[in-house]
């Protein structure tokens, strides 16, 4: 808004509202020019103090923000619109419309402040400007302050709306962009420096080429993006394929492959691939674990064999002494001529065969033991294997805390969906994220993590109703399926719950661990997919860790 705005004096105000000629009016506000600022700011004052038939204080303060919003760009007419107004307030008035103040102050809108120019801004050069425009215009710097008032009326509240929606829309835009790309950083900057021209000056043609030409870009940039994402998820599409083929045996990939099928499936987001990353590493872990007790038994069911084979070339070679031995009485027997030389023959021949007998019955025992030894690994081995095969077979409960896992959940989310269908009480979803969980593995290690989820596990499942349905969703999130709860119910028991892990700490090597967590709450909605409604759960979710944590909200 100008600083040269002056308002008409109350002594010509109603010649201006009884329909003077424009000349007349031009010639009013060559007169108003004059008015001191001081003079201009009273009046306005005293006018909003005032009250009538027609004009409360409350219209009058709504008019003077209309117009202070609709005019302050153009000086001149502000000065025509608040001279009118004033006008109307001092004689009580009934309210105008813009076009009829326009028509008092002296011409149409478009023809406003041509009409008032000559009154204002002379054209017989800078000093007759400087005269006509009076005390106001001289002191127009030192006076700005003043005369520049803040955003009024709903007019400007909502441009400060949309340029604040702006400013949201461009940083969004730049959070969409790929990271650690030149172009999209270069990209980024580009918008960013738009969207702020865009707040700080009014827009103008070659602006708002500059930034739909950058919006242009950032389709096509972001368009390359989602060729890129659904490439990756051909790839992992691809790698899930090959985990049968790089398998030791198929049958031990089949489940894990089958899982990650199922959450790709659904479409790549965080929370799927977060999911599946969670999968894939616990299943590692677990086959790796299972593997080498597995190789442990193989190994030492390969270390018998060459001792028993060890033993049977002992019990051969022993053998063969025993029968040369045994030729070698025999012909002592053949040669004697005395019955104590047979006697003595013999008694030798005894002694050896008690000898063989002993190493026999000694490689017996050891054969035996190493035959039960080998028996025994060779069933640990097979159990192994099995186990193996069991655990991609697992498909419904959670190893590590006995509850559901994401197959056992997604299970009981069909029941529940179906009961819907028939026309059953809504169903509240929950999620539940176990607070500070990487801190705690950090400092106390993973038994400590796996201690925590076992605890917060058990706690939950106690607190639960039998209808009601807990699952491990992955890593240290949980999911609740609450059937005919409404969601303040569901904060309700969340609550309960939180309060009660609160209270109870767990021992982990002699120390107190205390455990909580944050939870975010949805209905469900008829007909839509659990990663839907868990979307919305992880919203509310997000907003309870950032509020605190230990808290549960709902969306």
């Amino acid at each position: 808004m100008s600083s040269t705005l002056v308002s008409r004096p109350a002594a010509t105000a109603p010649a201006a509202l009884a329909g003077a000629s424009p000349a007349a009016a031009a010639a009013t506000a060559a007169a108003d020019a004059a008015l001191p600022l001081a003079d201009w700011i009273e009046r306005v004052v005293r006018g909003l103090d005032r009250g009538g038939r027609h004009w409360t204080q409350a219209r009058r303060k709504e008019a003077l923000q209309r117009v202070l919003a609709a005019n302050r760009r153009d000086g001149e007419r502000l000065q025509q619109r608040l001279g009118s107004l004033l006008a109307q307030w001092e004689q009580d008035t009934p309210d105008r419309t813009p076009a009829e103040l326009d028509q008092a102050a002296g011409g149409t809108p478009a023809a406003a402040p041509a009409a008032a120019a000559p009154a204002v801004l002379p054209a017989e050069g800078p000093a007759r400007q400087e005269a006509a425009a009076g005390p106001l215009a001289r002191d127009r710097e030192a006076a700005a302050p003043s005369v520049h008032p803040p955003p009024a009326g709903p007019d400007a509240a909502e441009r400060d709306a949309w340029q604040a929606l702006l400013a949201r829309v461009g940083s969004s835009l730049q959070r969409a962009l790929p990271a650690q790309d030149a172009a999209a950083e270069a990209l980024a900057a580009e918008l960013e420096a738009g969207t702020r021209a865009l707040r700080e000056a009014p827009p103008d043609a070659a602006r708002a080429a500059a930034l739909a030409g950058a919006c242009d870009r950032a389709d096509r940039l972001l368009a390359h993006h989602r060729v890129l994402v659904e490439r990756l998820g051909g790839l992992c599409d691809e790698l899930v394929g090959s985990l049968g083929a790089l398998a030791e045996d198929a049958r031990w990939a089949e489940g894990p492959a089958d899982a990650v099928r199922a959450r790709l499936a659904d479409g790549l987001s965080a929370r799927g691939l977060h999911a599946v990353t969670e999968l894939l590493r616990r299943t590692r872990e677990r086959q790796q674990q299972l593997r080498r007790q597995r190789d442990e038994a193989r190994d030492a069911l390969k270390a018998f064999l060459p001792r028993m084979l060890a033993e049977l070339a002992a019990l051969g070679e022993a053998s063969g002494r025993f029968h040369g031995e045994v030729a070698r009485h025999a012909d002592r027997i053949a040669r004697a001529d005395t019955l104590e030389s047979v006697a003595g023959a013999v008694q030798e021949l005894v002694g050896e065969a008690r000898d063989i007998e002993a190493v026999f019955g000694q490689a017996q025992r050891r054969l035996r033991d190493e035959h039960a030894r080998a028996s025994a690994l060779d069933e640990r081995v097979g159990r192994l294997e099995g186990e193996l095969r069991r655990l991609s077979d697992e498909v419904a409960t959670d190893p590590l805390t006995q509850l559901a896992n994401r197959r056992g959940l997604f299970a009981a989310f069909d029941v529940e969906r179906a009961r819907i269908a028939r026309g059953g009480e809504p169903l509240a979803i929950a999620l539940l994220d176990v607070d500070n969980f990487k801190r705690l593995n950090d400092d106390l290690g993973h038994s400590a993590g796996d201690a925590a989820l076992k605890h917060l596990a058990a706690r939950v499942a106690q607190g639960l109703r039998p209808t009601d349905h807990v699952a491990r969703y992955g890593g240290e999130e949980f999911v609740l399926l609450l059937p005919a709860t409404a969601v303040d119910d569901a904060l309700r028991l969340l609550s309960r719950l939180q309060r009660g892990l609160s209270e109870s700490l767990f021992l982990h090597e002699q120390r107190q661990v205390f455990v909580t967590f944050s939870a975010g709450v949805t209905a469900y909605r008829p007909d839509e997919a659990l990663e839907v409604a868990l979307e919305r759960a992880d919203q509310a979710l997000y907003e309870a860790k950032h509020g605190g944590k230990n808290r549960s909200c709902a969306v």
